[in-house]
């Protein structure tokens, strides 16, 4: 009989965080579907009372939680003890969490700890003879799995914008609280505070419904034999503000940080999609000035609907990897479309 785990670590202010409801999606799907499974969530953050009162009404049987300050930042040692404490404390046998950076970095570890094994970027789960089963890609997103394991405990790290979430209304919840020892041999990694973009500068928006991609051909020289990268800027950040998209870049333009190279200054390797960038989900994908070659394809295999801004119609673009290619200067598109949506836009 299977017990399964939902663990979970919250916010600042005790929430949980969209990835989390994705994994608790995923977590009640597999209890409903192994007889005789048990579901048990296990929180972890400096107050997990909110997180507890929002999954209430969830199905879960119970709510085991660790608290305290020493647990509201991302620290290897205190997440690793917490995930360990939590896995014992329920005695589970499957555990479904959410691939936050905090929890692909303490998690493996915890796998060591309890004797289990675990699997990362999950991307799909179902159930086939009574077990689950689960889809991840390799080599990055070339080559699909699928995966069966009889070893346990087995933890499972979905991608968050692989599952849609779990949604119900707020409740009253009690959490039964786990005493983890926090000795100060753990605590010598300290948090000195968190640095943020200033208002309005956000380029990373992981629920847009479109993805902006930049590549290194905004920063080359344009038709007059000069380039305009102060122009590219402005171009970009407009938009940016006009359609509250998210913001990619190629892995040439975000390397030229390193060349010497005039460079978009809000670009960074976090903005990264495509090669060793991230994987985005996006209902939707525009890429400007970029060749499109296929490892940066790859990055946008989950995008529905990709289409490019190229003046070569022989990029790669070109060759069946967007849906539409406009071969025009991205310079002059862009400027046309933000006049537009400065002139839909309603007057504040």
């Amino acid at each position: 009989m299977e017990t399964i785990l939902f663990l979970a670590h919250t916010e600042a202010d005790g929430t949980l965080p969209k990835a989390a409801f994705e994994a608790l999606a995923v977590a009640k799907m597999l209890a409903r579907g192994i007889d005789g499974a048990s579901l048990v969530a296990g929180l972890c953050g400096s107050s997990v009372q909110p997180a507890t009162d929002e999954i209430a009404p969830s199905g879960v049987q119970r709510v085991l939680g660790v608290h305290g300050a020493e647990f509201g930042h991302s620290r290897y040692a205190t997440d690793a003890a917490a995930g360990e404490a939590l896995a014992h404390a329920a005695g589970a046998s499957l555990i479904v969490a959410p691939g936050t950076s905090r929890w692909a970095r303490a998690l493996p570890g915890v796998a060591h700890r309890i004797g289990g094994r675990i699997d990362t970027h999950v991307t799909g789960v179902s159930i086939a003879d009574r077990a689950p089963v689960v889809t991840r890609w390799y080599y990055r997103q070339r080559m699909e799995a699928t995966i069966r394991r009889s070893q346990r405990p087995w933890i499972i790290l979905v991608d968050p914008g692989s599952f849609q979430p779990w949604i119900g209304a707020e409740g009253t919840g009690t959490v039964e609280l786990v005493e983890v020892a926090v000795p100060d041999s753990v605590k010598r990694t300290a948090v000195k505070g968190v640095e943020a973009p200033a208002a309005g500068e956000q380029t990373i928006r992981p629920d847009a419904e479109l993805l902006f991609v930049a590549g290194a051909g905004w920063t080359k020289t344009q038709a007059d034999g000069q380039t305009h990268v102060p122009d590219a800027e402005r171009l970009i950040l407009d938009f940016l503000h006009l359609s509250e998209a998210s913001l990619g870049g190629s892995k040439s333009l975000v390397d030229l940080s390193g060349e010497g190279t005039a460079i978009l200054r809000f670009m960074t390797h976090l903005n990264q999609v495509g090669q060793t960038g991230s994987t985005p989900r996006h209902l939707k994908g525009l890429a400007t000035c970029c060749h499109g070659e296929e490892p940066h394809v790859v990055g946008w295999r989950f995008i529905n609907e990709r289409r490019a801004i190229n003046l070569d119609p022989n990029c790669g673009w070109a060759r069946g990897k967007a849906d539409v290619l406009y071969v025009a200067d991205a310079f002059a598109v862009m400027a046309r479309v933000n006049a537009l949506l400065s002139s839909a836009s309603p007057t504040p």
